[in-house]
């Protein structure tokens, strides 16, 4: 029996303790404040996408043929006009000896034709005397006049013939020549897409063997990011940047606005329409290597004002008030240790701090947390601010 009231009255005090605890401890609630200062408020817009070469060529083959000579390997640099691989050109050079073989025939025959040409020019000349004379009659005459004028078409004709000839030799030429492929550009070799041995195939899809490498100035590098169509009239030409490869999280690259599209596209993953934007890389950091096709995001700032009041985010509360389809902002200010509400208008923010265009006395102390005392807390409640 003393043993149940002695653990009775152990409960009873665990259970008394707190309560007593609650009705002689404060009431104050523990704050979070923080100071109205003058920043300055840079305004931004976050974008994400991947690194490019501005300045990078594909290079696919206008001829069918086998690679028989390769010069180059992946990650190699070239100059622009090096040779790069050989096609198989047999029958690109034989159809040149073909074609350079009816050129010469064509001539040939243009000779041969002149020569008939002036022979009979000079019969004509005893004709017309004859003519003359009345030694042959007029159709006689006229008939071998008109075997002189087809002689004359006949070389006007061999003459276009021989045009058509050459035009069909310089085609020709043209194909032998595009199965070798030299380079269009300084660069590097980014990939190499056909090996010795391989064909290579004419074609505008990316069927295997369309392609054959892909050479880029390794200078040239920029950010391609896409922005929302509801940010991009914000963004300018000039405007600087900062921007993050993944690969790179600690190591911020500072950037400018190169160029803005003129159009919109829908993008895969993305919800409504965004325009390509491209960055210009400022400055690369030695300590990091940044390859085309990276992952990064962007922060590109489209203004930067005076240094104004503010306020960081979580300070400022946002009420809606659906009745009057508007929304109300206010603060709490701390004034003999209870929380003041006071209303409040905004300007700018970024992603840290707010403009408060509202009056406040620089230095006065403002709540700002914790959010689950802040959104509960009602002007004139007794606070007590927690040391930092």
């Amino acid at each position: 029996m003393k043993k149940l009231i002695t653990f009775g009255f152990i409960v009873a005090l665990i259970i008394a303790v707190p309560v007593i605890k609650n009705l002689n401890g404060s009431k104050a609630k523990e704050v979070e404040v923080t100071e109205v200062a003058t920043r300055v408020i840079h305004t931004s817009v976050l974008a994400s996408g991947r690194l490019a070469h501005e300045e990078q060529v594909r290079l696919t083959t206008e001829v069918i043929g086998k690679v028989r000579e390769l010069h180059v390997e992946e990650g190699d640099l070239v100059s622009k006009g090096q040779l790069l691989l050989v096609l198989d050109d047999e029958t690109y050079a034989a159809t040149v000896r073909q074609r350079e073989a009816v050129v010469r025939m064509q001539t040939i025959a243009i000779e041969k034709q002149q020569v008939q040409l002036e022979s009979l020019q000079r019969q004509w000349q005893r004709k017309k005397r004859l003519h003359q004379q009345k030694l042959i009659d007029d159709d006689a005459f006229e008939a071998f006049t008109s075997q002189l004028d087809l002689a004359k078409i006949d070389i006007k004709s061999a003459q276009e013939s021989l045009k058509q000839a050459e035009a069909q030799l310089n085609q020709a030429q043209d194909q032998l020549n595009k199965t070798r492929v030299v380079a269009p550009i300084n660069g590097r070799v980014t990939s190499l897409d056909i090996k010795e041995g391989e064909t290579a195939i004419a074609s505008s899809t990316n069927i295997a063997g369309s392609a054959l490498m892909t050479i880029a100035n390794p200078q040239s590098t920029i950010t391609e990011v896409f922005v929302d169509e509801a940010d991009v009239a914000d963004i300018q030409v000039g405007q600087s940047a900062s921007i993050v490869a993944i690969a790179y999280p600690e190591t911020p690259i500072t950037g400018t606005v190169k160029s803005i599209a003129t159009s919109a596209k829908a993008v895969t993953g993305r919800q409504g329409l965004s325009f390509l934007v491209k960055l210009a890389i400022d400055a690369n950091p030695s300590q990091i290597s940044l390859k085309p096709g990276m992952s990064c995001r962007a922060e590109i700032f489209t203004n930067s004002s005076a240094p104004v009041t503010s306020l960081p985010l979580e300070a400022v509360i946002a009420q809606e008030k659906r009745s009057e389809s508007s929304i109300k902002r206010h603060i709490f200010l701390v004034e003999n240790n209870r929380a003041k509400q006071l209303d409040v208008e905004t300007g700018a923010s970024d992603d840290t701090y707010i403009e408060i265009i509202s009056s406040l006395t620089e230095g006065a102390q403002v709540i700002r947390g914790p959010d689950r005392i802040l959104r509960h807390l009602q002007d004139g409640d007794e606070v007590k601010v927690l040391e930092r």
